[in-house]
């Protein structure tokens, strides 16, 4: 018999073949819809899951997440609905075994070339063990939501106009009155205009508002929050890919007692492929938060660079590293700067399996020491469908 211990070392040490089949999970028809089902089970190893600094928690961490998708479409709309369940079992710390539920149902609708209508409904239940609110309880929270999209504007015209409104209310289930201060409800309305430059790149010009209202009475962090963007979004079929904004963020306390708070803003998601098998991808961004750990809001300014490379047709590897600045603020001055590590080998035998070894690590520098610590997991998934 082989230890957990001895697991990761024993995969570590089989060769990879050199060649595999790609291709897509498969569905079957059931009563005109496509259903797709699929499994991922992963034993991993978590030297510090609570993120505690000096005495740190360690657990071997079993999941199992299988997900079903049911999917229809026609000409002129498309439908679907997808429900994911991830148990996780801490193998050391059975307080902290959980399970996740995650309900998603989505819909496009196409009136005509030049009006379009997307809906989207959301149910998630789930636990967290990271930064917690108390070190020996996870944080368990419901997060609901509902949004609407509407556009105007046929998808090769010169210009399209883009609105949507989303709805969320995020509600704790801990024991007494733990996390009581975070339980909110967010309105978010944006609308985008769209003009397209040439080909496949498009100048954008974007208008966000958000109001925030906690569910505690007269709580310091109801806000809301506006911003003005600029930027230029590319296609998904051109070799330079996505979309960078830039602009001004305000958020705005009802408490006049608070100060407020501007800053310049940014968001970059964009993919490079010099290769069909070989991509680089950066996500940037640069907003306020909304608050913990006493914190009014957190300004939260991230970097996360990847690659993406397919060595043979069975082979694949991802890099990524990741770097953010969390100012707390309104508390303390407490100022995070994390550091983020992650690597994977994934290795397709066949079109409906996959199996992947993965590393990351976290480093978080806080000039608070209760807030500094280092996070090591060690990983092997293994996916399957039909």
């Amino acid at each position: 018999m082989i230890n957990r211990k001895d697991l990761l070392a024993l995969l570590m040490s089989i060769p990879f073949p050199l060649a595999a089949m790609e291709g897509k999970p498969q569905s079957v028809e059931v009563g005109g819809f496509d259903f797709t089902p699929s499994l991922k089970v992963s034993e991993q190893y978590d030297d510090n899951f609570r993120t505690l600094p000096n005495h740190e928690q360690a657990s071997w961490i079993t999941s199992v997440r299988p997900t079903f998708l049911l999917e229809t479409q026609t000409r002129t709309s498309g439908y679907q609905l997808e429900y994911a369940v991830d148990s996780r079992t801490y193998q050391d710390h059975a307080d902290a075994d959980h399970v996740d539920q995650a309900l998603k149902a989505r819909s496009v609708m196409e009136f005509n070339s030049r009006n379009r209508l997307n809906l989207e409904l959301g149910y998630r239940r789930a636990e967290e063990t990271v930064q917690t609110a108390e070190p020996r309880e996870n944080d368990k929270y419901t997060l609901k939501n509902g949004k609407v999209g509407y556009s105007f504007g046929a998808r090769t015209a010169m210009n399209q106009i883009d609105v949507s409104a989303e709805y969320q209310q995020l509600r704790y289930r801990n024991s007494g009155t733990l996390n009581d201060d975070k339980e909110h409800d967010t309105t978010t309305y944006i609308g985008t205009w769209y003009h397209r430059l040439g080909g496949s790149t498009r100048a954008l010009v974007e208008v966000r508002h958000s109001d925030f209202d906690y569910v505690i009475s007269n709580s310091p962090r109801n806000s809301t929050g506006d911003a003005v963007l600029v930027g230029v979004t590319r296609d998904i079929t051109a070799k330079l890919s996505g979309s960078v904004r830039v602009g001004y963020e305000r958020k705005n306390f009802d408490d006049s007692d608070v100060n407020d708070y501007s800053s310049p803003t940014w968001e970059a998601n964009v993919e490079y492929k010099p290769r069909t098998y070989s991509t680089f991808y950066v996500n940037a961004r640069k907003s306020f938060e909304e608050g913990d750990d006493g914190a009014n809001t957190v300004h939260d300014t991230s970097t996360r660079l990847g690659w993406r490379h397919t060595w043979s047709p069975w082979i694949a590897t991802d890099v990524h590293y990741r770097y953010a600045d969390l100012e707390y603020l309104g508390v303390g001055g407490r100022d995070d700067k994390l550091n983020a590590f992650g690597t994977s080998v994934i290795y397709s035998p066949t079109r409906w399996a996959e199996v992947s070894l993965g590393y990351q690590r976290w480093k978080n520098d806080s000039n608070l020491d209760e807030q500094t610590y280092t996070r090591n997991v060690y990983m092997l998934t293994i996916a399957l469908s039909l």
